[in-house]
C-alpha cells in the first residue's frame, strides 16, 4: 500500500487535513510537526513545511527518510504569470524550475538560469498519472473555476514586480510562480519517486498582492483541501 506525504503551505490547510484523518499520530522533526494517520482510506503523513526552498527540501527529504513516503503531493498558492489565469483558479506542474538559479556568469555556455550546475535536467517532471488525477479532481469539486497543466517556477522571492514578471514569462514559459515546489521537485526527482505541485492562485505577481491576497488566501485553501481529498479518493 501506498503511503503518501503531503505538504501544505498554510497552517489552516494542514488543519483542514488534520480534521478528516484518522488514527493520527505526531511526531516533529526539524522543527515542523509530521501528522501520520489515514486519509480517505489512505496512509498519509501531513505537514507544513514552512516557507522557502530549503523548507521544502529538508521536509520532503525527511518525509522520504524517516516516514518512507513513496510519493509526495505539495499542495499551496501562487501567483499567476498568465493573463488566462485568474485568482482561485488552479494550475497543476508539469514540471517545476527553480527561477531563482542563475550560474550563467560561470561561462558555461549550459549554465542558463534556472539550470543547476551538474545536474542532468532542466527541470523536475512531475508525475504524469498524479497531474492527470488531480487535473480531474479538480474539474469535479471545483467545477466553478479553471484548472490548467503548465510550468511552475519557485524562487526564494515574492515575486511583485512587473519587470521581474515578464522576465520570468519569457525566459520559463511558466504559468505560475511560487517558493516551494521545484524544491520539492528536486528531492522527488533525486530519490526517484513521483510527486506533483498544485497551486490555487491567490495574486497576480504584479504589486497587488496586498489587496488580493487577505481576500482570496482563504477561498484558495478551500479549493486546495478539496482538490486533494478527491485525488486522494481517486488514488
Amino acid at each position: 500500500m501506498k503511503k503518501i506525504g503531503i505538504i501544505g503551505a498554510m497552517a489552516g490547510e494542514v488543519a483542514h487535513f488534520k480534521e478528516l484523518m484518522e488514527a493520527v499520530q505526531v511526531r516533529g522533526k526539524a522543527g515542523m510537526d509530521f501528522f501520520m494517520g489515514r486519509l480517505v482510506g489512505q496512509d498519509v503523513v501531513v505537514v507544513q513545511s514552512g516557507i522557502g526552498k530549503v523548507n521544502a527540501a529538508v521536509c520532503t527529504q525527511i518525509l522520504i527518510d524517516d516516514f518512507q513516503v513513496d510519493t509526495v503531493i505539495n499542495s499551496g498558492i501562487a501567483g499567476s504569470l498568465c493573463n488566462r489565469i485568474h485568482i482561485g483558479d488552479v494550475v497543476i506542474a508539469t514540471d517545476t524550475v527553480q527561477h531563482d538559479v542563475d550560474a550563467s556568469g560561470s561561462g558555461d555556455k549550459e549554465d542558463v538560469p534556472g539550470q543547476i550546475p551538474g545536474l542532468d535536467t532542466f527541470s523536475f517532471p512531475a508525475d504524469v498519472y498524479l497531474r492527470e488525477l488531480a487535473t480531474k479532481a479538480c474539474q469535479e469539486v471545483n467545477a466553478e473555476i479553471q484548472v490548467f497543466q503548465g510550468r511552475i517556477v519557485s524562487g526564494d522571492q515574492f515575486i511583485a514586480d512587473a519587470k521581474h514578471k515578464a522576465w520570468m514569462i519569457d525566459e520559463f514559459a511558466a504559468l505560475c510562480t511560487e517558493m516551494e515546489g521545484a524544491a520539492v521537485g528536486q528531492v522527488a526527482y533525486l530519490n526517484r519517486i513521483p510527486y506533483v505541485v498544485i497551486r490555487v492562485i491567490s495574486d497576480q505577481a504584479d504589486g497587488s498582492a496586498h489587496v488580493d491576497f487577505p481576500t482570496f488566501a482563504k477561498q484558495a485553501m478551500e479549493h486546495s483541501v478539496k482538490l486533494v481529498v478527491r485525488l486522494m479518493e481517486r488514488l
